[in-house]
């Protein structure tokens, strides 16, 4: 990969030897994964068809509704009726995690602070059978359009979609749960034949925001309530330096677990940092109790 130098440097200072693990991740052509929309249709109804259509799928081990695409890339699943309908949605296994992991319950407040596209929030909706109550913002006008088609094309009807920036909702609010899936250098999202983008200014504000939105995402928690931080960077400024001032906030960490074969960078206990490879993106998670 021909990275921008100081990314480059970045990552060798952090990782050492593991650098070129990293490197050769971001060389990989992954292919196109899904999550089925189990408000609309069933996993054996999408696989069926697509063999219609000879698409070939196989299963996830750790979560039932994903499905890893053999021999076709998005076109090809874009012209599906399922595509079509909300009955899939073409999101990363990384980016499956943060839901899961949050495990949204029936009756639950709960706040997605950066939603847009809306991969993550109409996971949610899905996971807690659509009765959660789910508030989704987002401040950028074009990716709020992004994010009221898509939460109405799974059939997310209950979530409360607003044009806002979390930051400036009232602190008297308070939630069961967050998800502040922040924004970020997308360090872990490279991939093949990809032009990448880095600047030192860039991470600067991406960490300067970040910082923010924790300071927000703490105030807008209740006591005992649970804060999931993500990230699809591998860099250390916006992961475990966010996640070490997550605590010096007062949170309190929650051990992560995830399955073993999930390939893993070195990170602080009780975080996870996916490595980039063939299947999965670079992917920063932690949890938070308040």
């Amino acid at each position: 990969m021909n990275l921008p130098l100081p990314l480059s440097a970045r990552l060798q200072q952090t990782y050492g030897e593991l650098f070129a693990s990293i490197e050769e991740g971001y060389g990989k052509l992954r292919p196109v994964t899904l999550r089925v929309n189990t408000g609309k249709t069933t996993v054996s109804r999408v696989r069926e068809e697509f063999a219609a259509h000879g698409i070939g799928v196989h299963t996830v081990a750790w979560y039932d509704d994903a499905l890893i695409v053999e021999n076709v890339r998005e076109r090809e699943v874009e012209a599906t009726q399922a595509y079509a309908n909300g009955e899939i949605y073409l999101q990363s296994l990384s980016s499956m995690l943060p839901p899961l992991l949050l495990r949204p319950q029936a009756g639950e407040n709960i706040l997605d602070m950066t939603a847009a596209p809306g991969g993550k929030t109409t996971q949610l909706y899905a996971l807690s059978g659509g009765r959660a109550l789910i508030t989704a913002c987002e401040r950028d006008n074009i990716r709020y359009e992004r994010l009221r088609y898509n939460l109405e094309k799974q059939g997310a009807t209950r979530v409360s979609a607003l044009r806002r920036d979390a930051l400036t909702l009232d602190d008297a609010l308070k939630f069961d749960k967050i998800l502040l899936d922040a924004p970020c250098t997308a360090t872990g999202t490279i991939g093949a034949g990809e032009c990448v983008r880095f600047t030192e200014e860039y991470l600067a504000r991406c960490v300067r925001l970040q910082r923010k939105l924790l300071e927000k995402a703490f105030r807008l928690l209740k006591k005992g309530g649970t804060l999931l931080y993500s990230t699809c960077s591998v860099l250390a400024q916006e992961n475990e330096e966010a996640a070490a001032y997550a605590q010096r906030l007062g949170a309190t960490p929650v051990p992560l677990t995830l399955p073993e074969d999930i390939p893993l960078l070195p990170s602080p206990a009780g975080t996870a940092c996916i490595c980039p490879d063939g299947l999965y993106e670079g992917f920063f998670l932690a949890m938070f109790t308040k």
